[in-house]
């Protein structure tokens, strides 16, 4: 079976890919520019095809001929929070996706959104596929075009038959973290850039945990059907607590209140508006680190067979690859 991943060059499309080798399949990636560096994806037998998700002449072409795309193409930025391109790569780039699958009669798509697409719940009752969409009021356009993206998604199933799941991955982590994306805080908790702890909880997820759910839902999950990925929940505390015994060095204890985290991240909001500057932690940032966001992966582990990893291995695998790939310098 041939499968193509649409934009397989961050954390998620690294390991994705090697799972995809690994079961044997023909796997092509969509890729942004030849000249862009891909880690990664170097030596591995791929089919690539160079183009944007925008323009829909290059997405057919990189499409035709493939049994099963994975939409993993995604603008993941939230400074600014409010970024037209963000939007239209992130919907209209899913809606050429879409388009192509319908036209080329593919038997499946999955498309990778985010567990932020449904309201979440606390490390006692997590969120889970049946609440509602509430990111509106954060007023991030990443939250609003993922949403907007998975209901072309499931709105396709409904009106024009195509076969396609969604699956919501929550905070991944592990190898291959090439930009780094997820893995930026355990080095910055490794360089001592972050003094404090934030008073919010959210779900982690090993990345390979995620990749095999995601390689498993070519075959398994019921079309029109959304599956959060997520494993292990923690405060923010916890988590710290969790990367210094696994990774042997101290983190981080003290928690500050939220109002002080929420008034410096609207100080550093205004700041940057006068230096032009990305903010150190924008009041959107600031908001999300002081509330609960986590998620049940329940629905997932039954239908989709997703395994458990134990999150410190992940933390593990992820430092060792930065240490062998030359990231941990603390100049």
């Amino acid at each position: 079976m041939k499968v193509l991943v649409t934009g397989g060059e961050g954390l998620l499309g690294n390991n994705l890919i090697r799972e995809l080798l690994d079961r044997s399949f023909e796997v092509g990636v969509l890729l942004q520019k030849k000249e862009m560096p891909t880690l990664g994806l170097d030596g591995l037998p791929l089919h690539r095809f160079y183009g944007n998700i925008l323009d829909e002449e290059s997405v057919r072409n990189a499409i035709k001929g493939f049994d099963v795309v994975i939409h993993l193409a995604a603008s993941t930025q939230v400074n600014p929070p409010k970024d037209k391109k963000i939007t239209e790569i992130n919907v209209l780039g899913t809606k050429h996706v879409v388009q192509a699958c319908l036209d080329f009669h593919l038997k499946r798509l999955i498309h990778v959104g985010t567990a932020n697409s449904f309201a979440p719940g606390t490390l006692e009752q997590p969120g889970t596929e049946e609440n509602e969409y509430t990111g509106q009021s954060y007023g991030l356009d990443y939250f609003d075009s993922k949403y907007s993206a998975q209901q072309l998604v499931l709105e396709s199933v409904k009106n024009h038959s195509l076969n396609a799941i969604v699956v919501n991955p929550t905070f991944m982590i592990g190898p291959f973290d090439t930009k780094p994306s997820s893995g930026t805080l355990l080095l910055s908790l490794y360089k001592k850039q972050i003094p404090f702890c934030t008073p919010g909880s959210k779900t982690y997820i090993a990345v390979k945990d995620a990749c095999i759910a995601i390689c498993n839902s070519i075959e398994m999950g019921r079309s029109g059907q959304c599956y959060i990925l997520g494993n292990e929940h923690y405060t923010y505390q916890g988590f710290f607590q969790l990367v210094s015994s696994s990774l042997g060095f101290s983190t981080p204890q003290l928690i500050l209140p939220a109002i002080l985290i929420r008034s410096y991240g609207h100080f550093n909001t205004f700041l940057s508006k006068i230096t032009r500057k990305t903010p150190v932690l924008s009041k959107e940032m600031a908001r999300l680190a002081c509330e609960n966001h986590c998620y049940s992966g329940e629905k997932a582990r039954k239908d989709l067979k997703m395994p458990h990893t134990p999150l410190s291995v992940a933390i593990k695998d992820c430092f060792q690859w930065f240490e062998e790939n030359g990231y941990t310098s603390k100049n």
